[in-house]
């Protein structure tokens, strides 16, 4: 009923209602209530207002269109958790970086360390079995205390 278009509402918004409309008004209570609603509203008293009002409403209005329209000033309390989000990214983007870096180049040096491994050729069996004596060999020998006290 609320949504649905009522001619006596209208009217009652613009005048009194007439007799008949008051019989009307007693069969709806909603209507009754608006009836009363609109004449006590009529018994308030118009608010003076300035000679300048209208001009003074065009003039906010349009300082609302200058205010959005005008590009937004720079604002510290704005842009600073943005450039604080946006250097942590950078930052995780970076140490990430380097740590792949650091991990390819480990693979890599350890396939080089891999290739020289294969490519070398392991000794003969024979210097095996011989290294004791030509480990020996490169040993100094110690002096001779006997013959050494014979010269002197």
């Amino acid at each position: 009923m609320k949504n649905e278009p009522s001619q006596l509402r209208e009217s009652l918004w613009r005048r009194n209602p007439t007799d008949a409309e008051r019989a009307e008004l007693r069969a709806r209570p909603e209507l009754e209530l608006e009836a009363r609603l609109t004449g006590a509203l009529a018994k308030i008293p118009d608010a003076p207002v300035a000679s300048n009002f209208t001009a003074r409403v065009i003039q906010a209005i349009e300082l609302e269109d200058v205010r959005r329209s005008r590009p937004p000033v720079w604002n510290w309390h704005t842009w600073m958790p943005r450039f604080a989000a946006a250097m942590a990214v950078l930052v995780f983007a970076g140490l990430s970086f380097h740590n792949y870096e650091v991990n390819a180049h480990r693979a890599a040096l350890a396939q080089s360390v891999a290739l020289i491994a294969k490519a070398q050729s392991l000794p003969d069996v024979d210097a095996l079995n011989n290294f004791d004596a030509i480990q020996r060999m490169s040993q100094p020998a110690p002096a001779d205390e006997e013959l050494l006290a014979l010269l002197q």
